[in-house]
């Protein structure tokens, strides 16, 4: 018995090392490319306007409610403003909860603080490094009136390493909303 399957073992190797060899399979990056961004000047029915990608759909919801969408990134950002009406402490206490809901899944969350003496505009914006739901958080005000939430979400299973040159390329748009804001009232 054990010669015979031996035997088939020696004939089943043989037949199987006929074929052409393979070669092994070059290592290779991934190669993702993005359009050079170009902005354009987008007013919202709220008030406020600001510097979007032209390669991007603004939608304006109920309650100031905007949308950025990248139709081509499968991603959003999500912007929420509301008034000042003595409720600041409030507002600013649930801008710097809202990244730390991220925590579990987040290696780390740098923030980097905002300033625009010139639009009236300050903030922050914080960046969650990790599989997290959302890679980039921010908000604007200009401590009196107006204040505006913003999160970025792509709608795929989070995995920080494959979608770092889609966040990067969001977050440089991001910075170019945030540096470009105006309140219009």
């Amino acid at each position: 018995m054990k010669k015979t399957l031996l035997q088939i073992l020696l004939i089943s190797l043989i037949i199987s090392c006929t074929g052409k060899p393979m070669k092994p399979k070059p290592k290779s990056m991934l190669n993702l490319k993005y359009s050079d961004p170009s902005y354009i000047v987008k007013k919202s029915k709220c008030p406020y306007s600001t510097k979007i990608n032209r390669s991007t759909t603004f939608v304006t919801l109920d309650k100031c409610d905007d949308r950025i969408i990248y139709p081509n990134l499968n991603g959003t950002i999500y912007l929420a403003y509301r008034k000042i009406d003595n409720n600041f402490d409030s507002l600013l206490s649930d801008a710097y909860s809202m990244p730390l809901k991220h925590k579990r899944k987040a290696v780390s969350i740098p923030e980097k603080i905002f300033v625009n003496r010139k639009n009236k505009t300050y903030g922050s914006i914080f960046k969650i490094v990790g599989n997290a739901a959302s890679q980039i958080q921010f908000f604007l005000t200009d401590s009196l009136n107006h204040f505006i939430f913003g999160t970025l979400y792509f709608y795929k299973k989070p995995n920080y390493d494959s979608m770092l040159p889609a966040i990067n390329y969001v977050g440089n748009d991001i910075s170019k909303l945030m540096e470009s804001l105006k309140w219009t009232d």
